[in-house]
């Protein structure tokens, strides 16, 4: 190894390094250093990833810090911050002491950086499976809570078949082509062959298993009950840094295909179809917040399937777009939703009557991450789901674009029920945890003002999605 591959491996250094550290740190010292020192350890890889340079596949480590890689290397380690900044005093309240915890949200970032540098199949899915075991036990990790544990066993056993047939798929498509280089794979898949029928088969598994990993339909029924009974910081970073690692695989994936994505558009058409409908239309139902976001989850990643079956570049860039929007507006409401938790958690959506009032900030946090999942500008949810319905139409999706504006459409009605109970009710303040912590405040204010950003000036990221989509 070269010292330009020691240089552009460092962010993955200072995360695996940072890992022993704070396990360390916590049998030495024990407190909340952990927490601190992740989020300096995670600003250090995000830095320094600015500065590394695009560096070609590294052979004997099978990575490669090309641009795309190095947006998604940012990314990660800027959600994992944020979602740190929400647990430090998240945690204190709920009773969850020591280092794993910190320890373990470095686990699934290094996962996630894993992924994103890839080169082979078989970097993909120990870095897919690297940060889904993470989550099973960031998941299960409020012992004071059954519901915690409860999800946890759920996400794990499910979890457990999606790998499965990861493995199995990435194994017939080795049998199918001979390589498991990504690039070389996904253009010998896509030319045809003898050995097609067998990596057809790989890839029909392989879809399954990643569908399971951005919760859509049929593979979603571990959604809602997560979401509902893990700790509401990690359900943030699961439904953002997890869901982001997914659709960064499979762009990793489809780009490569060329034209032969036109193979895998039936299944990727069906699996976004049902998202959107049964995701939106399940939602209408529900009375947990929680749960409500949850299914508004396997909703908004059917919208980025949509953009993603087009096979064109526009699509490939509104994904990148929408990941980074729907990211900063995840982050928003269940940090606004994690701030507000005591002692006693906040459950239903009635449970938030008049939380504007009594609690301004959090409140208004939550209000604008409504507006933004359901679209409305100037936020930076109606710029992503712009981008994402203009790229079904330049690819030639008319019927399921006009299908996926029908259910955004329907989506504004819980949205905004939200916030009617926001502030159209009296306050109840009986039930609410004391103001927002300075950690907090810095979390929910940086991704409220991303998503206003990005809203009224999305110029400089549409130009670097670009830049790396070359």
């Amino acid at each position: 190894m070269i010292s330009a591959d020691i240089w552009a491996s460092m962010p993955l250094i200072i995360i695996a390094a940072g890992i022993i550290f704070v396990l360390l740190l916590g049998a030495f010292v024990p407190g909340r250093h952990g927490t601190i020192t992740g989020v300096i350890l995670l600003l250090a890889s995000a830095l320094w990833t600015l500065r590394t340079p695009p560096l070609p596949v590294a052979p004997l480590l099978g990575i490669a810090f090309t641009p795309f890689a190095r947006f998604f290397i940012l990314l990660f380690s800027l959600t994992a911050l944020i979602t740190l900044l929400l647990s430090h005093d998240y945690n204190k309240r709920r009773g969850i002491h020591g280092e794993e915890y910190p320890a373990t949200v470095l686990f699934a970032t290094f996962g996630m950086v894993v992924l994103a540098t890839s080169a082979n199949l078989l970097n993909l899915f120990l870095g897919l499976e690297g940060l889904t075991f993470a989550f099973y036990i960031l998941t299960a990790i409020d012992r004071n809570s059954p519901d915690s544990t409860e999800a946890g066993l759920k996400y794990l056993l499910q979890g457990a078949v999606s790998a499965a047939l990861i493995a199995f798929g990435i194994a017939l498509l080795y049998a199918g082509v001979g390589t498991l280089e990504i690039n070389a794979a996904m253009k010998s898949v896509a030319s045809g062959g003898k050995t097609v029928p067998v990596a057809y088969a790989g890839w029909g598994f392989l879809l399954m298993g990643l569908a399971f990993k951005v919760s859509l339909v049929p593979a979603h029924l571990w959604t809602p009950d997560v979401y509902q009974g893990a700790p509401t910081p990690v359900v943030a970073f699961l439904s953002t840094g997890s869901k982001a690692a997914g659709f960064a695989a499979l762009l990793l994936l489809l780009p490569a295909m060329g034209s032969g994505i036109s193979m895998l558009h039936t299944p990727l058409c069906c699996l976004s179809l049902f998202s959107m409908v049964l995701g939106n239309l399940a939602a209408l139902r529900q009375q947990n917040l929680k749960r409500m976001l949850a299914y508004s989850s396997i909703a908004q990643m059917g919208y980025l399937t949509l953009a993603l079956l087009t096979g064109i570049r526009e699509g490939f860039a509104a994904v990148i777009l929408y990941v980074v929007i729907y990211t900063a507006m995840n982050l928003s409401a269940f940090g606004a939703i994690s701030s507000l938790t005591g002692e006693n958690r906040l459950e239903d959506v009635e449970d938030f009557r008049g939380v504007g009032f009594s609690r301004p900030l959090q409140g208004g946090v939550l209000a604008l991450s409504m507006f933004a999942l359901a679209g409305i500008p100037p936020t930076a949810g109606f710029i992503g789901k712009f981008a994402i319905f203009a790229a079904a139409l330049k690819g030639n999706e008319l019927p399921l674009a006009v299908i996926g504006i029908i259910t955004a459409l329907i989506s504004v009605y819980y949205y905004l029920r939200v916030v009617a109970l926001l502030y159209m009710q009296p306050a109840d303040g009986e039930k609410l945890s004391n103001q927002a912590t300075v950690s907090e405040m810095i979390a929910l204010c940086a991704t409220s003002a991303v998503i206003l950003l990005l809203g009224v000036y999305p110029g400089p990221l549409l130009e670097l999605i670009d830049s790396i989509l070359r």
